[in-house]
This record gives structure tokens, C-alpha cells and sequence, in this order.
């Protein structure tokens, strides 16, 4: 063969690589995520180091503004959108690609939940590598020969949400790297709100809704199946909230000589929990159960396709026995009722053999499908007042007291939402499927709708386009509590998965 002949046969077989490599970014994706391990860790570092407590509104811009400038440096058209001035900022930033037909919308969220929990091994806002809980031993990744992919890095929002972000970003940075071009238009929404309960985030969306309109929204917010596959979800449950307290004498009363005459605030509301669910999680609020969608054979099937985690969870739990269906996705199929808290008198220290003025507990219902925020409040209402609750919204005064001998002072919470679930077999909901399938090797889990709660249904409403989960986290990364962590080889796993979604998705 000539020489001229060898090198346009070479340059024939190079050029079929590399449009494989185009359509297939799986193998340089993982090459060049594998190369530049460290400087991912060094940037994502930066970004948890940075404080985003959802109620501190500077740290929450100053957060938006360090995002917007990481995306603007890769060729993002970014802007701050908000609802209102002084509400917090989500972060909008766009990429059109030459030739893309579709439009897919990428929603995570960048703020936190509060960081006073007790228990933390590290600081919040100090990102710390450790081996797993419970030894979470600290290790020195920079001086490492190799990086575990077991290892965590410890740091408020490592799992939720600002690793979904990350992932995102360092996806981005290997196709460019590559030369891979995305097979969609690129719009990034990066909520600052949402562990407030996204108060203000539909306005905000509906305010600017051509501005984020797309035909497909991908959320990045939650944890990855129990089992450590990938799993898909096609919604999440609504949530609606409140704080009961309820009222005892006007000053703290010796209980040895009070003990038997005067009724005790704690006992009270010991009282008020136990009549709103049982020791099973049923909930014994009447009607709650009514307005519930019921389960379609497509989910019925999808929720039955799900490996079996239980046995395994109650073990790594130290759990004895579960409440409610066997299979913990199964539960999902119908609302709860949480007590987040219960407080009355003192203990410790400063515990008083006294009967308390007063003592309150704190509940959330995570709602299904076709259930509303106002119907919740109404029914729950409704069934205190039939127990013999008098209702006030403040603290009542003494002739308040006087006239009635149960009083409970219900304060919903500001942030409230729907159940959103979209369909599982339409065409954009296939394509996210199958790109993830062919990125991790076999079939990606399906879960109708998550357990958890956002206000994406109204974002969705209005964008009238379909809604796929895709999280990334491990599912023992302590969201919102103490040591949240993010496991490496997630971080890995996931920057491929939503490379394969930039590049590698098509309907």
C-alpha cells in the first residue's frame, strides 16, 4: 500500500472512532474523569466550603454568585432570577448547541439545611475526607496514592444537593475536553430556596417561564436506590406542615402537691400525637386516606421490579421491625404523618420534678398524588376540634383559658406543596432511561415518584413538560442531619451518568 494510501486509511479509521466516541461518551468521559480526579475534588472542596444555609440570605446569593461564575467560565449565558427582590436567587444558565432539536432543563438546588445539629465529626462548611461511618477516620486524599472510591467527603450539602451540581459541571468539563458535542440545548436551574419549602420558587418560575421553558426537566435532588444501582423516579410526594402547642398553668407548678389537680401540658401532647397516628404509621385523621389517587398497574409492576433492600437496611439500621408494607418503596404509595419533635419541661441538668406551663410538638405529612396542602389543614383541624381542642393561632390570654380546658395553638408551616408524577413511558422518559442504562450497563431501576417532597409539581404545571429524578447520592449520605457525605465513587459514577445525558440523549 503507498504511504499517501496508508495515511487516508488511518485518517478513515481514526475519524469512524472518534464519531463513535460521539455517540457513545461512556469510554473518554471515564478517561478523562479518571485524569482529573483531584482537580474535580479541589473544586467541589471550594464549592462545599462555601456556607448556604437556606435562612441566611447572603450566604445564599454569595453561593449563586460563585455558581454563575463557574458556569460563565464555560460558556454559559447566566442570570439570577427571584421571585421578589430580597427573596434568595436560582441560578439560570443556558446553552444552545448548534443543531440540538431538544431542550432539556436541569434543576438542582445549591442551598442547605441548617448545620446546629448535634453530633457533627467535622465542620459543616470544612470539607472532610473519611472511610464510612461509623469509623469515619480521616485520610489525607491529597498525599494518596489512589483515591477509594468508599471514601466521603463530610460537608453540609455534599449529597444535597451541590453534588448533583458538581457532577454536572465536571460532565461538561470532559465532553469539552473530548470534543463531544451535547445532543440537547442546555438550560440549568439552581434553586436557593428549597429547604425553606420553595416559598416563593412557582412565582419566580412563572414570572420567567419562557425564559426556562424546556421539554424535558431533569431533578438532581435526592439519593440513589438502597441497593447502590441507579434508579430513575418520575416524581416526588407533596408535604405540608405544623406546630401544635398546647397550654398547661401560667407559671411551672410543684408536681408533688399539683401532680394530681392540674393538668400537664407534656401529657397533653403526648396525648395530641398518639391521636393523629398509631405505633404502625397509620394515620387516624379520618378522610386523609380519601382524596389519595389510587396505584396504577404501571406502578404496581415498577414498584415490583425493585430489588429487595429491606433485610439489609433493618441491619444497617439496627432496626428490629419495619412500620407499614414490607418494601420500603411500597410506602410511598400512601401519605404519612412524621412527629419531628416533641418538647415539655426540662431534662438533664435543669429537669425539674415540676408540671411544665407548656409543651409542643412539630409534625409533617408527606402527601400522594391528588392530595392538597388545604384539605390536609382542613381535615386536621376538623378532627381536633372534634377531640375537644379549642384552636387559637396565638398565644391565648387569660380569659381564653378560662373558657375552654383544651387549647391548642396550630401554626402551619410557610412552605407547603403537591405531588407530581409524571408518566413513565412517554417518549422523553425513555430516553433518560435508556441513556443511563447504556452508561452504567444494565437497566436502570424506576420508582413512580419519590419519597420525598419538593415543589416541583407546580414548576412542572406550568412548564407542562415531563419531570425525571436522577440522583446521585448515596442513600446514607445523612441529608439534613449531622455528617452528611457524599461517597466518592458516587461522585464518579455520577459525573458519567450525566455526561451520557448532555451527549447521549435523544427522543
Amino acid at each position: 500500500m503507498k504511504s499517501r494510501d496508508l495515511i487516508t486509511a488511518l485518517a478513515m479509521l481514526l475519524g469512524a472512532a472518534g464519531a463513535a466516541d460521539a455517540a457513545s461518551p461512556k469510554a473518554a468521559v471515564h478517561a478523562w474523569r479518571v485524569a482529573h480526579e483531584r482537580e474535580i475534588l479541589a473544586d467541589f472542596t471550594a464549592l462545599l466550603a462555601k456556607p448556604n444555609v437556606a435562612t441566611t440570605l447572603a450566604d445564599v446569593d454569595a453561593n449563586a454568585a460563585y455558581i454563575s461564575g463557574l458556569l460563565e467560565k464555560r460558556g454559559f449565558k447566566t442570570q439570577l432570577l427571584r421571585a421578589d427582590p430580597g427573596t434568595p436567587a436560582s441560578v439560570f444558565a443556558e446553552l444552545k448547541v448548534p443543531g440540538a432539536t431538544r431542550t432539556v432543563v436541569f434543576y438542582a438546588h445549591y442551598d442547605g439545611q441548617p448545620i446546629s445539629q448535634k453530633g457533627w465529626i467535622s465542620t459543616p462548611f470544612e470539607p472532610s475526607m473519611r472511610t464510612a461511618l461509623p469509623e469515619a477516620r480521616p485520610v489525607d486524599w491529597k498525599a494518596a496514592a489512589t483515591l477509594d472510591p468508599d471514601w466521603r467527603l463530610f460537608a453540609r450539602s455534599a449529597g444535597d444537593d451541590k453534588g448533583s451540581i458538581q457532577a454536572l459541571i465536571s460532565a461538561f468539563d470532559a465532553l469539552q475536553a473530548s470534543g463531544i458535542r451535547p445532543s440537547v440545548n442546555i438550560k440549568l436551574l439552581y434553586e436557593g430556596e428549597e429547604e425553606q419549602g420553595s416559598p416563593h420558587f412557582a412565582r419566580l418560575v412563572a414570572r420567567n417561564l419562557e425564559t426556562v421553558r424546556g421539554d424535558l426537566l431533569i431533578m438532581g435532588d435526592g439519593p440513589m436506590h438502597q441497593s447502590g444501582k441507579q434508579e430513575i423516579n418520575f416524581g416526588n410526594r407533596g408535604i405540608t406542615g405544623f406546630k401544635a402547642t398546647v397550654y398547661g398553668p401560667l407559671k411551672p407548678l410543684h408536681d408533688g402537691h399539683y401532680g394530681s389537680w392540674a393538668p400537664s401540658p407534656t401529657v397533653m401532647i403526648a396525648g395530641l400525637v398518639t391521636s393523629l397516628r398509631d405505633d404502625s404509621g397509620h394515620i387516624l385523621i379520618p378522610g386523609i386516606y380519601d382524596d389519595v389517587t389510587p396505584v396504577s398497574a404501571a406502578d404496581k409492576a415498577a414498584l415490583a421490579a425493585l430489588p429487595d433492600v429491606e433485610t439489609g437496611l433493618k441491619q444497617a439500621l439496627g432496626l428490629g421491625r419495619n412500620i407499614g408494607p414490607g418494601r420500603l418503596a411500597d410506602g410511598y404509595m400512601t401519605p404519612t404523618l412524621n412527629v419531628r419533635a416533641i418538647h415539655g419541661g426540662d431534662d438533664g441538668p435543669n429537669a425539674a420534678n415540676a408540671i411544665a406551663t407548656e409543651a409542643n410538638a412539630s409534625f409533617d405529612f408527606r402527601l400522594d398524588p391528588g392530595e392538597t396542602p388545604g384539605r390536609v389543614r382542613a381535615l386536621t383541624e376538623a378532627y381536633l376540634q372534634k377531640q375537644g381542642w379549642f384552636i387559637v393561632r396565638a398565644t391565648p390570654d387569660l380569659a381564653t383559658r378560662m373558657a375552654h380546658p383544651k387549647i391548642v395553638k396550630v401554626e402551619w408551616d410557610e412552605g407547603s406543596s403537591i405531588a407530581t408524577e409524571s408518566p413513565m413511558d412517554g417518549p422523553a422518559a425513555k430516553a433518560v432511561a435508556a441513556s443511563i442504562s447504556r452508561t452504567v450497563g444494565y437497566p436502570v431501576l424506576k420508582l413512580p415518584f419519590s419519597g420525598a417532597s419538593s415543589g416541583m409539581a407546580e414548576i412542572v404545571n406550568q412548564l407542562k413538560a415531563p419531570m425525571v429524578g436522577v440522583s446521585i447520592a448515596n442513600y446514607d449520605d445523612n441529608q439534613h442531619a449531622q455528617n452528611e457525605n457524599l461517597r466518592l465513587g458516587n461522585l464518579w459514577d455520577g459525573i458519567e451518568v450525566y455526561a451520557g445525558l448532555l451527549a447521549d440523549l435523544n427522543w
